[in-house]
């Protein structure tokens, strides 16, 4: 697409073939910023790019913003949890704003950002960090103390989440013979008391301090399955989850950009804050917003972050949430159920759904299936798509029973 020199230039953070192909065909010049590995894929297919391992921020850090600044970018857009505090780095040099690396600091560790929620009156559950095993025992130990179990009834869970992993770092600990399995380079993590109740996303586009777009996305199981918009019963909550989203871009200073918080609405109503990101989430829950919405949620990225967008491009870009869906889209992450597998094969019963799309399951590259310890794992993904979003959840759950590699 004819690129218009008059809007912003933006640097994508990352490699990611989905944002390239968004951006391609947008009207913003851009360029990608990824690890050597990329370089000739890059040059054979005219992609704009630039070279940058990226390590732990170091005495170099400050070339790639220079680089960027040079060149005339306005923004850096991180595109995967490795590269939101770089582009914090990067935005603090190009915006001038050092304020904007501390902030990015706040997204990548798990208890500061915490912290941060606490002290901006969002609720959350009771946390702790850990530094070696024996602080997860005696989190453990007093989590259920508090809870006045007794002596032989059965461990209340508890959450471990490494600092700055995402959901590969995320592990449930019932008991002490769970925490001998933690590894070492886990720590320091997250330690957080287990909340019972109806886990569910946020995706927000926010420019000027105001929310663009919101959408809710449903956990039908956490780890597995998801889908968009979600269902009556969780949208009734949309004013009241839309009062925590403004509340979060307070607490966290967000002028511009994207955020994807999770959250917990418990069964006496309450609603508690899980964690935020500031970059896409996973499971394609893009490109499943694409299917039912048909706007590109990559483009989305590049307007709020873009500081020469302007209001009538905003109104005209973003459909109006739930209302203008054309259906459901969900996807559902296939992980072997079996230890030892030899080839891919789709279940009938999936395949032949009226509501199945398309999957991007590849076939087995090994036949012994690794022991799965953590969220988000999973070995690929199948799609669908409908207009009931009953019929949607009974589906996505209906899979966890399926074999696909057999």
């Amino acid at each position: 697409m004819e690129k218009d020199p008059e809007k912003g230039y933006v640097a994508l953070l990352g490699w990611s073939l989905g944002a390239i192909d968004a951006v391609e065909r947008f009207d913003r010049r851009y360029v990608v910023v990824a690890p050597e590995w990329a370089e000739d894929y890059a040059k054979e297919n005219n992609i704009p790019f630039v070279c940058w391992n990226f390590e732990r921020l170091n005495d170099r850090s400050l070339e790639i913003a220079q680089t960027l600044k040079d060149m005339g970018v306005d923004a850096a857009i991180p595109l995967f949890e490795e590269t939101v505090e770089w582009a914090g780095a990067i935005n603090a040099v190009l915006h001038g704003n050092p304020r904007l690396h501390g902030q990015a600091m706040l997204f990548r560790d798990k208890a500061l950002m915490k912290r941060r929620a606490q002290l901006g009156g969002i609720r959350v559950g009771i946390f702790e960090e850990a530094h070696d095993r024996d602080d997860v025992v005696r989190f453990l130990k007093r989590v259920n103390q508090t809870l006045l179990k007794l002596d032989g009834d059965p461990n209340d869970p508890i959450h471990l989440k490494a600092f700055d992993q995402g959901c590969l770092g995320h592990r449930v600990i019932s008991t002490v013979e769970d925490v001998a399995n933690i590894n070492d380079d886990e720590f320091p993590a997250l330690l957080e008391s287990h909340l019972d109740g109806w886990e569910f996303a946020v995706e927000a586009w926010v420019q000027d301090r105001k929310i663009r777009f919101l959408n809710i996305s449903e956990y039908v199981r956490l780890g597995y399955s998801v889908f968009v918009p979600a269902s009556p019963e969780l949208e009734k909550w949309r004013p009241r989850i839309t009062e925590e989203i403004e509340k979060l871009i307070e607490t966290f200073d967000i002028d511009f950009g994207f955020i994807h918080p999770e959250y917990f609405v418990t069964s006496d109503g309450k609603m508690y804050f899980g964690e935020v990101a500031y970059r896409p989430p996973g499971f394609k829950v893009f490109e499943l917003l694409e299917r039912s919405y048909g706007f590109n949620a990559y483009q989305a990225l590049v307007l709020m972050f873009d500081p020469k967008t302007t209001e009538e491009e905003i109104e005209a870009f973003f459909p109006t949430p739930v209302v203008d869906a054309k259906g459901h889209a969900g996807c559902f992450g296939v992980y072997p159920r079996r230890r030892v597998v030899s080839e891919l094969e789709i279940p009938s019963e999936t395949e032949d759904d009226e509501y199945f799309d398309f999957h991007e399951l590849t076939p087995p590259v090994a036949n012994q299936v690794t022991k799965r310890s953590a969220f988000g794992t999973h070995w690929g993904l199948v799609y669908f798509f409908g207009d009931d979003p009953d019929r949607m959840k009974e589906l996505l759950t209906r899979q966890e029973e399926l074999d696909f590699y057999v």
